[in-house]
């Protein structure tokens, strides 16, 4: 850097008070303005109460009298031709500034209200005026209002027991809170330095860097420039909030937890596709390099690029709202296949030939077998009943593909029914296999899981009028002190009496097939633990009554759909057991022998 290059730098670098930030030169309120490449306001209501709890300890320190100050951390701007500035980095911070202030003036007389600065989103025309009302229905019209309407309960929460020190607290941001000052020049460009600040940031995602990529101002004719430019920020505002919806969300990738800039899952799928450079591989930031390459390739235009990402995610949008392709397409995306594998295997094909091609990658990885064309729907069914032999419940997790394989083609075998899989619930929540009938020689051996077996058996015969002299006897064990209720000889005969009442006994041999397996959310596997089959029964129908998600499958289970003989609903039998695993291997070589057929 020349000399005079840093002397211009240094005189750009000032360090300047909240208050300062408040008024232009001429006494009226400054503008600031967030350009359209930068993301929206994200801070959280815990970020918001740091700074504000980071103030108030400021102004605890030992010596008010000395000259001393808060620093916040840099704002980096550049004056604009019509006036203001655009703020390169730090408008989270800004932002935040606002909303506290704002708190403050609201608590004034309007003749006493301090006139402040305002800051101008490009892409959110109504934030002032939001800002006025931050209601909660405004709240949800996108998701930088969500977040400005978090922050200011957040602040409001938090002053809510200081009231006695909000005119001190006010005094500390105004006057010695202060902010390091930083304008670039006139001949950089605020997106390359927006760029160079804030790559190697940790809350900055690719996604957020690729924006700025592709809102970037370029020269040319400015009606058209800006044009596009909305266009684009519009529908990556459309493509988030689709996105934000948990069903379609938890259809596209099993990656939980994720809450903001989910767009992100387009580019890394275009990435993906297209090849990352193995100098990039390792980067956290690759895929803002794959693309920030690909832009400044000679001949590529944001418009070809940007048309890349619209057409991913009209796809996706299509495979989502066709029933049959959500089912299939979900399927290979749960068990580990990526976006762009399934893309590469519709490759433009008409709907059928789509559909058969996922046929014959779900069989191959249902059966680890490969599709063998000309098969017969009788070797179909052969190979599907093999693989349901080999698994069992130690082999957990290929027992859970199969049985989410059996409810997906279950959904799928009346055209007529407009029922789907939740994903987003399977997803979100921990699911695992239940047995159907408990393996009954786990038998409880502490006294508290003990009283936890009986009382919901307890319950059943007292709702059914049923073994009075067995409901007697229950009662009797669960009011024994504890070193009773833990003795084996007192518990064994009681445990025994119930089973024999089920139907069931302790010297079955446990059965761990998946003809005696099923699908169900751990929540409500260990709310009844080892419970016998009654029990489980009327655990599934209260939830299904109260409209929580229960697997279709499971459902049928426990209703007894699949068994040809139901003279009694509260017992699980070996013939259940045998007509059930009929009904999974009939529905698979059904779903199977489809594409053997070519029917969609």
């Amino acid at each position: 850097m020349s000399q005079r290059e840093s002397e211009a730098r240094d005189q750009s670098i000032v360090r300047k008070t909240v208050n300062d930030l408040r008024l232009d030169a001429g006494g009226n309120p400054e503008r600031y303005f967030i350009p359209a490449y930068q993301r929206g306001y994200r801070w959280a209501p815990l970020q918001v109460g740091q700074l504000l709890e980071d103030i108030l300890e400021f102004t605890k320190r030992v010596d008010p009298q000395q000259d001393e100050y808060y620093c916040l951390q840099p704002l980096v701007l550049k004056r604009r031709a019509e006036g203001g500035f655009e703020v390169v980095d730090g408008q989270q911070r800004l932002t935040t500034l606002l909303l506290v202030l704002r708190y403050f003036n609201k608590r004034m007389k309007e003749e006493f209200r301090l006139p402040l600065f305002k800051v101008d989103y490009e892409t959110r025309p109504g934030l002032l005026d939001f800002l006025d009302d931050p209601t909660d229905d405004r709240a949800g019209q996108n998701i930088d209002f969500f977040h400005l309407k978090q922050a200011i309960d957040a602040i409001e929460t938090w002053f809510s027991n200081k009231q006695s020190i909000v005119e001190k607290i006010k005094d500390a941001l105004l006057n010695e809170t202060e902010v390091i000052w930083y304008e670039v020049s006139e001949t950089e460009n605020p997106v390359d330095v927006f760029t160079r600040l804030n790559v190697g940031k940790i809350p900055l995602t690719n996604d957020e860097l690729i924006r700025a990529l592709f809102l970037k101002r370029r020269r040319g004719d400015k009606s058209e420039a800006e044009s596009q430019q909305l266009r684009i920020a519009y529908e990556w505002d459309y493509f988030e909030k689709s996105l934000q919806a948990d069903a379609f969300w938890y259809f596209v990738t099993n990656r939980r937890g994720e809450r903001q800039n989910r767009i992100g899952i387009l580019f890394e799928t275009l990435a993906d596709a297209e090849g990352i450079p193995s100098e990039f591989r390792s980067d956290p930031y690759s895929v803002f390099f794959v693309f920030s390459r690909k832009l400044s390739t000679p001949g590529a235009t944001r418009e070809a690029e940007w048309l890349k990402i619209k057409e991913l995610f009209q796809l996706l949008q299509e495979w989502f709202s066709d029933r049959v392709l959500f089912h299939m397409v979900g399927y290979l995306l749960n068990e580990g296949m990526s976006i762009s594998e399934v893309h590469n295997l519709y490759d433009g094909c008409l709907k059928s030939a789509f559909e058969r091609r996922l046929r014959e990658r779900i069989f191959y990885m249902a059966t680890r077998k490969e599709w063998k064309d000309g098969s017969s729907e009788q070797e179909i069914r052969e190979r599907v009943a093999e693989k349901l032999e080999e698994v069992d419940y130690d082999s957990r997790l290929r027992v859970m593909s199969m049985l989410l394989l059996f409810n997906l083609a279950t959904l799928l075998q009346d055209s007529r029914s407009n029922l789907r899989f939740q994903f987003d619930s399977y997803k979100r929540e921990n699911w695992n296999i239940e047995h159907i009938r408990s393996v009954v020689t786990d038998k409880p051996g502490v006294p508290d899981r003990r009283s936890k077996w009986l009382e919901p058996c307890l319950g059943y015969f007292e709702t059914t009028g049923t073994e009075p002299e067995l409901r007697s006897r229950i009662r009797a064990f669960l009011d024994l002190p504890f070193k009773e209720r833990a003795r084996s000889e007192t518990f064994d005969p009681l445990y025994d009496a119930v089973l024999t009442a089920f139907n069931e006994s302790a010297d079955e041999v446990a059965d761990n097939s998946i003809a005696n397996l099923a699908l169900l959310d751990e929540h409500t596997n260990k709310s009844y633990g080892n419970a016998v089959f009654a029990i489980k029964r009327q655990r599934i129908l209260e939830l299904d009554r109260a409209g929580i998600y229960v697997p279709l499958c499971t459902r049928n289970v426990f209703l007894k759909c699949y068994s040809t003989n139901i003279d009694n609903l509260m017992f699980w039998s070996k013939e259940d057991r045998e007509n059930y695993l009929t009904a999974i291997t009939d529905t698979l070589a059904d779903f199977f022998s489809r594409r053997a057929g070519g029917a969609a």
